[in-house]
């Protein structure tokens, strides 16, 4: 089994912290904006015959697609925006090769990711899952760039990605930006964000991935605080376990 040296990217001081050494040419470092997801989450109501898109891009709960379920049967929705970061030093470029980028005809363009983005809704109180999160595949582009910083990327069948200094911005109000809560009950939850969850591309810094947010659901409305990045310790690559001993435990930051 090679040792670490041939994979200079992996080493623990390459993923726990942003390096620009880290790597022969420098990796993308994907950070999403807690602040962001705070600002702007609510519930929303909405028929079936609404969410047809959606449905077909399996963004609702499996109760949506029972036999029994109608166009009028209404799902009730926790819609919340997303703002991603590439801080890394290296374009975030998605993994699959361009030909296999797949159409999505409701929507009008082609999704270079299956899984940029996990969304999951916790119990406050044991940490299980309480709706059924999806798997959210994007159309990757550069929304808006720091200064200085040019915008390179869009969601075309040509291009996709996203810049170091841009964000890749997706609003509360499109598709697929929520999590169907129609089947949970009111309480106290924490709404889970991860980005490049499944970790196919690699980057700089994996600790700083994931986002959780106190969410208090009366059954009409939601509210939200304490959005945070949580730090996870990384030390162990699901690509190269056998190089990592284990996962660390979890932090907020």
């Amino acid at each position: 089994m090679p040792g670490l040296s041939v994979w200079p990217e992996l080493r623990p001081s390459c993923i726990s912290r942003v390096r620009p050494w880290c790597g022969t040419r420098g990796l993308p470092d994907l950070v999403p904006d807690p602040n962001y997801v705070q600002a702007s989450t609510y519930v929303q109501r909405a028929h079936l015959y609404s969410l047809r898109c959606a449905a077909e891009e399996k963004c609702l709960a499996s109760t949506a697609y029972a036999p029994e379920a109608t166009d009028y049967d209404l799902r009730v929705l926790l819609r919340f925006p997303q703002r991603v970061k590439n801080q890394g030093t290296a374009d975030f470029l998605p993994n699959r090769p361009r030909h296999t980028w797949e159409w999505h005809s409701c929507h009008q363009h082609y999704h270079s990711m299956d899984e940029f983005s996990h969304y999951d809704l916790l119990d406050a109180a044991t940490g299980k899952k309480v709706a059924e999160g999806h798997k959210a595949s994007f159309c990757l582009e550069d929304s808006t760039c720091d200064f200085g910083n040019l915008k390179r990327y869009a969601c075309t069948s040509h291009t996709q990605g996203l810049s170091p200094g841009c964000y890749d911005t997706y609003n509360a109000d499109i598709d697929c930006q929520w999590i169907d809560i129609t089947d949970v009950q009111p309480g106290n939850y924490i709404l889970k964000v991860h980005v490049n969850p499944k970790y196919i591309v690699l980057e700089s810094d994996f600790t700083n991935n994931v986002v959780r947010c106190n969410i208090h659901y009366t059954g009409r409305y939601v509210s939200t605080t304490n959005c945070k990045i949580v730090q996870y310790v990384l030390t162990q690559h699901p690509s190269y376990p056998s190089h990592f001993p284990a996962w660390g435990t979890g932090r907020t930051t």
